[in-house]
């Protein structure tokens, strides 16, 4: 059995034996540890270091001379090199188009993979609950993208 499924009966077992629907994750991993489950090293701290750079990269933002909203003002693309994953970084003002282009079909592939997911799940928990009020998960999100694009920045806060 490897390793993910090992963690997932793990979870399985700390559920039975709680009682808990609602459980935050460190419980699980206390839990586990209390059962044996090795505590893992800790990183290499010069990744743990990029990570933090990442982090930091994703999230700074410029605002748009011209429409006045925000952007990301980096971009990421992932990559194989040396049968190792990488994560090119590059200034969205910088970044040519190749390097545009494929970060952001990156980004849609993820949003397609979260909204095939989602509709699976969704079919899931409605045949388990006919019951119910069966729940509608729309995927059409240009009235919704419209929306928050016209919104005031009051309204979006709301």
């Amino acid at each position: 059995m490897n390793k993910t499924k090992q963690m997932q009966n793990l979870i399985h077992r700390f559920r039975d034996e709680t009682g808990k629907q609602s459980y935050e994750m460190r419980e699980v991993v206390e839990f586990a540890v209390k059962m044996g489950w090795p505590v893992p090293e800790p990183k290499d701290p010069m990744e743990q270091l990029a990570n933090e750079f990442s982090k930091a990269a994703r999230e700074e933002t410029r605002i748009d001379d011209k429409t006045g909203r925000a952007h990301r003002a980096n971009l990421a693309v992932k990559t194989w090199h040396g049968g190792k994953q990488l994560t090119l970084w590059s200034d969205i003002d910088d970044a040519p188009r190749p390097f545009a282009h494929k970060s952001f079909q990156q980004r849609r592939e993820q949003m397609v993979g979260d909204a095939v997911q989602l509709t699976v799940d969704v079919e899931h928990w409605n045949a388990r609950n006919k019951n119910e009020e069966q729940i509608e998960m729309p995927l059409d999100f240009g009235p919704d993208v419209q929306y928050r694009l016209n919104a005031d920045d009051d309204a979006e806060a709301a």
